[in-house]
């Protein structure tokens, strides 16, 4: 609600080559995890790396409310003392999780299955997003939602059962956010709670219960599918955890880096988990100079140093079945597609209707914006691609949405005339750090 109040245009404009190394903050989904299985494990879970943007901040304090004890040690490096599963308290008030969408969708599968009532609240975004698809499965597992708006959005209030009822779900939709919040629900159920996916989403959940002790199992479902399989009321164990750097933070100055003429960058401990590289894939389909210069592994995430060369992109079909590895990138994806030669038709792309804004139609309205040819069709987006001139020199509404923000930030760097986005408060939700990185590397962004 607040940035609503209090929009802060920015500018970025066309400078000169991008140069230099960097490394973007800490992959939001694991950080927002890290948090929540510290709360839930017995003993003190040391985390190296946690972003600490505003949505991951909304999540530590929520874990705070229901009873952990949550210690700050200087950038990046938190300590969370366990309540342990089945260990909840009742909190004291409502859980404002403000901008996040992973954070509060999460939290609910984790107090959906404790006894005890809690009430989720979140800005003026967060209220527009749809909740009903978690709520579904807990009341299966015996939550009862005891108020809620319209289409099961928040401010929602969930009481938890005395004892959660293990469940075997199919997502009717590809999102991690659900399988995890059905997990999570899980662990304070007796028996094996199993959720089937038709598209494999990121696997960040199932890799995690296994580093805190719990038993999952994971087998192919299907063509593109997987079966997860959860066995409950496990006693989980602190685990330390190293964030790696997000993929998702690490578009923006790789997509600009490609786009601004002459530029050569190095992106480290980038996370190149397969489940969410679609966007390097996709790229790299498209011509993309990327390169691997070292690749590691942290905290059970494959980790990688990308060199990023500024080249010509030629348009390409995306398929909707990569679409769960590269959901949030899709904005971005839209502003190296503009920069390319040809055609490049992004397909099955519903989901970003839900996401912090109805995407799909706030990209094509930047994109045109930008003096760029594109259109929606059905799901699909198409971006006409001018060759490596994008005139620029337009407004972008952002919608309270930073991926919008940032992508069409990014999108200025490179256009003949400078790009605006209304506002850039929220960029603080997932990379506050944004603005002076890229002026480091040689951007003009204020």
């Amino acid at each position: 609600m607040a940035h609503a109040e209090h929009p802060v245009p920015v500018t970025a404009r066309a400078k000169g080559p991008l140069c230099g190394r960097v490394r973007v903050p800490g992959d939001k989904s694991i950080s927002h995890r890290a948090m929540i299985f510290g709360l839930l494990a017995i003993g003190e879970t040391r985390i190296t790396g946690l972003l600490e943007g505003e949505d991951v901040m909304r999540t530590a304090a929520a874990a705070r409310a229901l009873g952990a004890i949550v210690h700050h040690d200087g950038p990046g490096a938190w300590r969370v003392q366990g309540a342990g599963v089945g260990g909840l308290k009742q909190p004291e008030g409502l859980l404002d999780f403000g901008n996040a969408g992973t954070g509060s969708r999460l939290m609910m599968g984790v107090c959906g299955a404790h006894p005890i009532t809690t009430t989720f609240d979140g800005d003026a975004s967060l209220r527009k997003r749809p909740m009903r698809r978690i709520l579904d499965p807990l009341e299966l597992m015996g939550a009862v939602v005891v108020e809620q708006r319209e289409g099961g959005r928040v401010p929602l209030t969930i009481r938890g059962p005395k004892e959660a009822v293990p469940i075997t779900y199919r997502p009717p939709v590809a999102s991690a956010q659900i399988k995890s919040a059905v997990l999570l629900a899980g662990l304070a159920a007796p028996g094996e709670t199993t959720v089937i996916e038709a598209e494999a989403t990121r696997d960040h959940t199932e890799k995690m219960l296994r580093h805190f002790g719990a038993e999952v199992t994971v087998t192919r479902e299907g063509a593109h599918g997987r079966r997860v399989v959860l066995k409950g009321q496990p006693e989980l164990q602190a685990a330390p955890i190293a964030v790696p750097a997000d993929p998702s933070s690490a578009a923006f100055p790789l997509v600009a880096a490609l786009i601004v003429p002459g530029s050569d960058i190095l992106i480290e401990s980038v996370m190149t988990n397969p489940l969410r590289s679609g966007l390097l894939a996709t790229l790299r389909e498209m011509g993309a100079d990327i390169t691997v210069e070292s690749e590691t592994n942290e905290g059970g995430e494959s980790v990688a140093t990308l060199r990023v060369r500024a080249g010509g992109l030629k348009g390409v079909t995306v398929p909707p079945e990569r679409a769960p590895s590269m959901i949030d990138e899709y904005p971005v994806l839209a502003v190296a597609a503009s920069f390319a030669s040809g055609t490049t038709r992004m397909r099955g792309l519903q989901e970003l209707r839900v996401k912090e804004s109805d995407r799909l139609a706030a990209v094509e309205a930047g994109l045109k914006a930008a003096g760029v040819t594109c259109h929606i069709d059905g799901d699909d987006l198409v971006v006409e691609g001018g060759n490596g001139n994008v005139a620029g020199g337009g407004v972008a509404a952002t919608h309270l949405d930073h991926r919008i923000a940032m992508s069409f930030l990014v999108m200025g760097l490179a256009t003949q005339k400078p790009m605006q986005v209304d506002d850039g408060a929220m960029i603080a939700t997932s990379f506050p750090s944004f603005i002076p990185l890229m002026n480091g590397l040689g951007a003009e962004i204020e």
